[in-house]
């Protein structure tokens, strides 16, 4: 088994993996708050086996005969291509609802959507709107949801991240890394609960205004307690990036977000920009992760609106730092699609025995 590493309990789970006592199968995948640490490091140490295997040209397809039902009220590129590529790989059928195809919430209801599917599929996928709903889909379904991104919460996308992460440094554990922009949904959110979880040290780097929820910063804080983690929210640039080892960053206006929106976040955080001078103060260790699409320059049709629009050139990342030796985001978006492999497989009964 390889891809093991001494760091929190991941021996252990590498051991519980191999004596068949880490059961995941028929397990929803929701939020991170669902895992323990071992569970989320099995997935990443079954993560980091499965693309070994890939990289060597190793079949996987164990789970042949199986279907999966792909709900994206939200469209996207990676998360289809990950999950789409994943599913073929493990050798299942994929069936991609877009927001024309579903009628989910509109003419049937979200648990009679969950009946009928969880009666054709094997495992259902849901990137939209509201967590509440891929709540109540996994509450009524028979089989395994999982959950591609919502307002709140992005748990597959964290997978990617942390793989990335543990391969770059060798480990999580003491990680320090910094998020800056709009801290207060999904990507914000599931970074600061997977430090917590994993001892790493979550810095949210931003206006007050855009800080995560007090509740869920209080309940990061008493798990971190536990693992050797810590979680900070700070204004001040210069204190929250100093010797950060991972900067992170996402788009300023979300899906679904109106237009208006972009004149009071450019004006809210342009300075907390991810530009060289953050990554200089970071240091020379620093990599710099964005789960994408990013606005690092006006080769976009959006961007060269809003740059027109606002005189702006580059909005969350400067294009400097985005295509520098320090970026790792293309390694992330790569590891979607490992780690969301990872994730069927584990929660479908895949097995290596």
């Amino acid at each position: 088994m390889g891809g093991c590493r001494r760091e929190l309990s991941g021996t252990r789970a590498c051991r519980m993996r191999k004596e068949g006592e880490m059961d995941l199968k028929g397990r929803d995948f929701l939020k991170l708050l669902d895992y323990s640490a071992e569970e989320i490091l099995y997935l990443l140490d079954l993560a980091a086996e499965l693309k070994e295997k890939k990289k060597q040209g190793v079949l996987v397809d164990r789970l042949r005969g199986k279907n999966v039902a792909l709900i994206f009220e939200k469209t996207s590129t990676r998360t289809r291509c990950a999950f789409e590529v994943a599913a073929h790989d493990l050798g299942m059928g994929t069936t991609y609802l877009d927001p024309s195809g579903s009628q989910i919430g509109k003419k049937e209801s979200i648990a009679d959507t969950a009946r009928v599917l969880s009666g054709m599929f094997e495992g259902i996928e849901y990137r939209g709107y509201g967590q509440e709903i891929v709540e109540e889909l996994a509450k009524y379904s028979g089989v395994p949801v999982w959950n591609g991104l919502t307002n709140e919460f992005h748990p597959t996308q964290m997978l990617a991240d942390a793989l990335t992460i543990r391969e770059h440094f060798g480990y999580l554990k003491g990680i320090r890394l910094t998020y800056m922009g709009d801290a207060r949904y999904n990507t914000g959110n599931s970074l600061m609960v997977l430090c917590a979880k994993t001892g790493m040290h979550f810095t949210a780097c931003t206006s007050a205004k855009y800080f995560p929820a007090e509740e869920l910063v209080r309940q990061c804080k008493e798990i971190a307690a536990g693992s050797g983690g810590s979680v900070t929210l700070t204004e001040d640039v210069e204190t929250g990036t100093r010797g950060a080892d991972v900067i992170s960053t996402d788009v300023w206006v979300s899906m679904g977000e109106p237009d208006e929106i972009w004149a009071e976040r450019i004006a809210d955080l342009k300075d907390y920009q991810v530009n060289r001078k953050v990554m200089e103060n970071a240091g020379a260790q620093a990599v710099f992760m964005h789960c994408l699409p990013a606005f690092h320059d006006l080769k976009t049709r959006i961007g060269a609106e809003v740059g027109e629009k606002f005189g702006v050139t580059e909005m969350e990342v400067t294009d400097e730092v985005f295509s520098s030796g320090q970026s790792l985001v293309f390694e992330e978006a790569e590891n979607r699609m490992h780690t969301i492999k990872a994730v069927m497989a584990a929660t479908l009964g895949w097995s290596d025995r």
